[in-house]
């Protein structure tokens, strides 16, 4: 059995005015990965996205900062974490092991900013989708980092800030807590 945790820490906490905060443990037995998400102070009453990142070609990725806000608008949005965090790799949704990003089976915030997430995940099915998509098959957990998405609509976001997915906008998109993820036992 293999234990992870990352502390997940605010991004973009001044611009939107909330310091989300949590706790990730993902544990490996045997044939399941078990991931645990507790999220305080996000934006209240929507869905937000959560995903780990990481490079296809397994350096350890990093948590952005604001030295990632290149073009100096005040967000670092999502394609702005790319060049430390590499690139969205797993959802936690209500699927992980099926790897489709954007849809609407994510957690959704109480009215106090609050969400718990738990999912059970088949291992087996998992390696199989991460290996023909990433072309390997190991997740390499230790090497990735855990990010939340998304502000309500009436955050006003420059036309700088980037990152819309599909028809979701970039208020989905938004990053608003990151963590290390980090191998404990």
């Amino acid at each position: 059995m293999k234990i992870y945790r990352a502390e997940l820490v605010p991004l973009n906490a001044n611009a939107i005015g909330t310091a989300a905060h949590g706790q990730a443990v993902l544990i490996e037995n045997g044939a399941n990965l078990t991931i645990n998400l507790e999220l305080f102070d996000t934006p209240a009453n929507i869905q937000h996205w959560e995903h780990f990142h990481g490079f296809p070609d397994n350096r350890p990725a990093e948590i952005a900062t604001s030295a990632q806000d290149v073009n100096h608008d005040g967000f670092v949005d999502l394609p702005e974490t790319g060049a430390v965090s590499g690139t969205t790799m797993v959802p936690l949704d209500n699927a992980p092991h099926k790897m489709n990003i954007p849809h609407d089976d994510y957690p959704v915030a109480d009215a106090n900013g609050h969400f718990a997430y738990t999912k059970v995940v088949p291992l087996a099915e998992l390696d199989a989708k991460f290996k023909a998509t990433f072309n390997d098959s190991d997740l390499a957990l230790d090497k990735r980092v855990i990010y939340v998405h998304g502000v309500t609509d009436d955050v006003v976001l420059p036309d700088t800030v980037a990152g819309a997915v599909g028809h979701y906008s970039t208020h989905v998109t938004l990053p608003i807590a990151v963590g290390k993820i980090e191998l404990v036992n």
